[in-house]
């Protein structure tokens, strides 16, 4: 009795945890689909567009950006292309090894970006990622720095700026661009734009007040965004806004929670950085270190929706001929983790690398990512990089694992016990109890542990998901044959005979490729290779309990399956070695010739 309970206290939580981790975490990525477009009514004049925070009673601090004076609403904004929008404005062009855009003159806006190491799908001739796109767009996204101050600092430059550049006029590693602007004060403001070979551009402001008055004025950064992702939203990991600043540290604010609480405003800082996150790319600022600044996440519906992550620094005060100058960075690319990485240590920005998201088990997942990674580097290909790991992993585990096989061995041996056991106290389960406890202490065996091989398999398993999920390395990432992405579902499917037959599987049917059917496979011959059980429900819970799991595992990413159905054949062979020596019958090919003998009716 006791061996059955923890069979199925074993059998339960394993259905359990995959079956929660199927709903809650899989489903929503599963079932993608475009979300409806929140489009507002055109209206016959837009509203000029408030500031965000009015400046507290008796101070004289700048309000925190708002948004964009002259916005087109959603309806103009949905008319144009995106060369039309690009058309609309002077610009100075982006090239580097990887990205292409520009840089919009008026506001000197980032706001034209694409990533030419990346395309939207596997096929080499489909559309580079467009990251960054122009406010008069539906879809606007872009970042923004600029300045604001006291009447007496005069016009400061904003999102309606007009900069004027100055000799060269296209911007690549070697060949930074300079912005100059001189206001109706005599105030003039001079930027000096670079981009290194991957993400970061470094923004150099230096203000020289050449009035005959001093003025007060404070630098302000923002990351605005128009719509949200295409994809739904997943517990699995954060999009959205996010920042790390002050005593508060890491903001994860979903667009779900900034659109019902409007503003979040952490305390003030000295250093971090902040922006808007998507699964594989985000675009974030980092406020220069020498003023505090005040970090703000929002949501504002004032003439047309907009998310956004902004700072306002504290002012900077300047007497005639005085000057100062402000270094802020703006990372715009693919989270790399090698990139992020190095950008944390060598730009020291305070914990970059929690712009990827590892998670609550960070230190499974890290180190999971690490060692594929590194095993990528020696085969050139990730899916025999997370064979690779499968096999070190069962190394690593190997003594547990061993020691559980041969608990479970022994078992088998003194079954014969055990069934004498329960027929003599049938109808005294405590005497039965008492008696199976006396055996497996005079036998030294640990009767629940058959259960570890399962339970180390758990956080293995979700630490793979979470890294074939999240990381931009896994994207797209192929494997051999028809697995051209193993962070996606295996494309084949049963119902159409894995592509033989020239039709496409129906939607409606659930979705069963090549690799959940071997991983189903290796996983009933694992549990064939033990007795069958003598109570009916053990029996039909060892004959479906495959089949569940293949249905359920189909939908994953084929990198986790492929690890699924390794790791079940590396277990099979481990167990028949350990119960060959054990001198315990393995009981594959009886309990497989036993499935297709004439079972004898009742009467005989």
């Amino acid at each position: 009795m006791e061996k059955n309970r923890n069979f199925f206290i074993t059998i339960a939580l394993s259905v359990l945890i995959l079956t929660l981790w199927q709903v809650f975490y899989m489903n929503p990525r599963i079932e993608k689909q475009r979300e409806a477009a929140q489009i507002e009514a055109a209206r016959d004049q837009d509203k000029k567009a408030a500031e965000g925070t009015a400046p507290a009673a008796g101070t004289e601090t700048p309000a925190q950006p708002g948004a964009i004076p002259n916005a087109p609403g959603a309806g103009a904004a949905a008319t144009l292309t995106r060369e039309q929008a690009l058309a609309q404005t002077g610009r100075v062009t982006i090239d580097t090894p990887s990205l292409q855009g520009s840089i919009n003159l008026t506001g000197a806006r980032l706001d034209d970006l694409k990533l030419k190491h990346y395309r939207e799908t596997i096929d080499p001739n489909s559309p580079e990622i467009e990251l960054l796109n122009p406010y008069t767009l539906k879809d606007g996204y872009f970042a923004e720095i600029g300045f604001s101050g006291t009447p007496e600092a005069g016009t400061l430059p904003g999102p309606d700026t007009v900069w004027t550049v100055d000799d060269n006029a296209k911007l690549t590693p070697t060949t930074p661009v300079t912005l100059t602007y001189t206001n109706d004060k005599g105030v003039t403001f001079k930027r000096t734009i670079s981009v290194d070979q991957e993400y970061m551009f470094t923004v150099d402001d230096t203000v020289s007040n050449g009035g005959s008055a001093p003025v007060s004025l404070a630098n302000y950064g923002r990351v605005t965004r128009y719509e949200k992702p295409d994809d739904r939203s997943t517990y699995v990991l954060h999009e959205g806004l996010i920042g790390v600043t002050g005593s508060e540290g890491l903001q994860e604010i979903k667009y779900a929670a900034i659109e019902k609480d409007k503003q979040v405003t952490p305390g003030k800082s000295t250093d971090g950085w902040l922006g808007i996150t998507d699964k594989y790319w985000a675009v974030t600022l980092v406020p220069s270190t020498k003023q505090p600044f005040q970090p703000r996440f929002g949501f504002f519906d004032d003439g047309r929706t907009r998310y956004q992550s902004d700072y306002l620094s504290d002012q900077i005060a300047l007497a005639p001929g005085q000057s100062a100058t402000l270094q802020t960075l703006v990372f715009a690319g693919a989270k790399e983790v090698s990139t992020v990485n190095t950008y944390e240590k060598d730009r020291h920005i305070r914990q970059f690398d929690l712009l990827i998201d590892w998670g609550w088990f960070y230190f499974i997942t890290k180190p999971m990512f690490w060692l594929i990674d590194t095993l990528y580097k020696f085969f050139g290909n990730f899916g025999l990089a997370i064979i690779a790991t499968t096999v070190l992993v069962k190394a690593v585990f190997f003594p547990l694992a061993n020691k559980s096989y041969k608990s479970m061995a022994n078992m088998k041996k003194v079954q014969p016990k055990m069934v004498e056991i329960r027929e003599k106290y049938a109808d005294d389960k405590m005497a039965q109890q008492k008696a199976m406890m006396e055996l497996y202490k005079t036998e030294k065996i640990n009767p629940i542990a058959g259960c570890w091989p399962v339970a180390l398999q758990i956080p293995v398993f979700f630490a793979l998901y979470k890294v074939l999920y999240i990381t931009i390395e896994m994207r797209h990432a192929p494997f051999f044959g028809w697995i051209h992405d193993l962070a996606a579902p295996d494309p084949t499917s049963i119902f159409n005979l894995f592509g033989l037959l020239p039709f496409a599987a129906p939607a409606f049917l659930p979705h069963l490729g090549v690799w959940a059917v071997v991983m189903g496979i290796t996983m009933f011959l694992q549990m064939r290779m033990n007795p069958a059980p003598p109570d009916p429900t053990q029996a039909m819970i060892f004959t479906w309990m495959p089949v569940v799991f293949t249905f359920m595992m189909a939908g994953f990413p084929a990198g986790l399956v492929i690890y699924w159905a390794w790791n079940n054949t590396l277990s099979i062979i481990q167990q028949g070695v350990i119960m060959k020596r054990q001198g315990v019958k393995i009981e594959l090919w009886d309990n497989l010739a036993g499935m297709f003998k004439k079972k004898p009716s009742p009467a005989e």
